[in-house]
């Protein structure tokens, strides 16, 4: 890690200091809270608020308004929850995503406001499916678990590192919860599904292991980053081709034109699921770009490793989403432009930390600001990452 100093011993800049991964403490393997969200942005965002800045003070209201703020919020755990594929009834997907969400909205209101009744909330719901989860099943699964489980770990590392009031019989459980019930469902990814099945598992992983301290898994989650996002969105040094999925079996062209949903021209930026809508990609997006938050708090810098990639991926999405006509060679001259909240956070390193330019990301972002949640993994990004700029 560089010091005071760049190379060549100039004197580095705000902004190359800026751009550094942070580092952690010696002797301690991860940083904490550093699951998506570090110490210094939780301090910025409720500095934000508390002098009415813009667009982090819509962001709390929006937020604090929430179904997931209420003080009467009830979570709603089972013993087994049931996700098919199809349209056959489900058992509990929705209400884990939601109580997981919930869970996340009260540690971060404990932490803008110091009231406790949101730090007590936050444990309340995490508790109760402690006490009560014990499997996933059906064909959706895998993504349900990974959907749940981001937020999970996403609440727990703030309750963990910001409040003292987590009784530590109850933590060891909720902790059990994820090793035994969610980590070894999104651990070894999906490798034959749609790219988004494989990078929210890994992100899931990843939160997973930074609060659980389990290098291990951490680590499998880093590989797993380096191979799917270069087999997720496409850069023309791939080649003519994308990047075959490892562990898969899409091995010729045949089987990649069907995989990216019958596209045969591949640009810059383009990803797996365009053509089968944005929001799957946009999806996507928001899993590469917590993933590379997380290491970053951590001390990794993976941004680093496909900045271009995921800059080409943000702007070739929002500039469709945003209205410009799809060419004929794109889907066929035809989009599905549905994305969700999920932009802030690669903004925020690519354009705020490394200072890119990203015009039409940067557009997209601030009419749509402030993101709030897609009712999945994606909860308040506007709040925690935006930047003034």
């Amino acid at each position: 890690m560089a010091g005071a100093t760049a190379c060549g011993g100039a004197a580095a800049t705000r902004a190359q200091i800026a751009a550094r991964p942070e580092k952690r403490p010696a002797g301690q393997t991860f940083a904490h809270p550093g699951v998506l969200v570090g110490k210094a942005q939780l301090t910025a965002a409720r500095q934000h608020v508390e002098h009415r800045q813009e667009p982090w003070a819509s962001a709390y209201r929006q937020m604090s308004r929430s179904k997931y703020a209420s003080p009467a919020y009830k979570a709603k755990p089972y013993a087994v929850v049931e996700c098919p594929p199809d349209t056959r009834p489900g058992q509990g997907c929705v209400e884990e995503r939601e109580d997981a969400i919930a869970a996340y909205t009260q540690a971060l209101l404990w932490n803008m406001t110091g009231r406790r009744a949101h730090a007590e909330k936050a444990v309340q719901i995490m508790n109760a499916w402690s006490d009560k989860v014990k499997k996933h099943t059906e064909g959706n699964a895998g993504l349900q678990t990974a959907w749940a489980a981001t937020s999970w770990a996403k609440a727990a590392e703030l309750m963990q590192y910001t409040y003292d009031g987590w009784p530590d019989g109850q933590e060891l459980k909720f902790q059990r919860m994820l090793r035994d019930v969610y980590l070894p469902v999104v651990r070894g990814g999906s490798a034959d599904f749609n790219g988004n099945w494989d990078l929210v598992m890994a992100d899931a992983t990843m939160s997973m292991a930074v609060y659980l301290n389990d290098k291990p898994s951490f680590d499998k989650a880093v590989h797993h980053f380096r191979t799917r996002v270069p087999a997720y969105f496409y850069l023309s040094s791939d080649g003519k081709l994308p990047v075959k999925p490892e562990g898969s079996d899409i091995d010729t062209p045949e089987k990649i034109h069907t995989y990216w949903f019958g596209q045969t021209t591949f640009k810059d930026g383009l990803s797996q699921e365009t053509c089968r809508n944005f929001k799957h990609a946009s999806y996507s997006l928001a899993a590469t770009s917590h993933m590379a938050e997380t290491a970053w708090h951590q001390g990794l810098d993976l941004y680093g490793e496909v900045k271009d990639r995921l800059a080409a991926a943000l702007e070739f999405h929002s500039k469709y989403q945003l209205g410009a006509t799809a060419p004929a060679w794109l889907c066929g001259g035809k989009v599905q432009r549905d994305m969700g909240p999920d932009t802030e956070v690669g903004l925020a390193h690519l354009r705020g930390r490394l200072k890119m330019d990203l015009p039409q990301t940067t557009r997209l972002t601030r009419e749509e600001r402030p993101e709030g949640t897609d009712d999945l993994f994606v909860a308040w990004e506007t709040l925690t990452h935006a930047r003034a700029a």
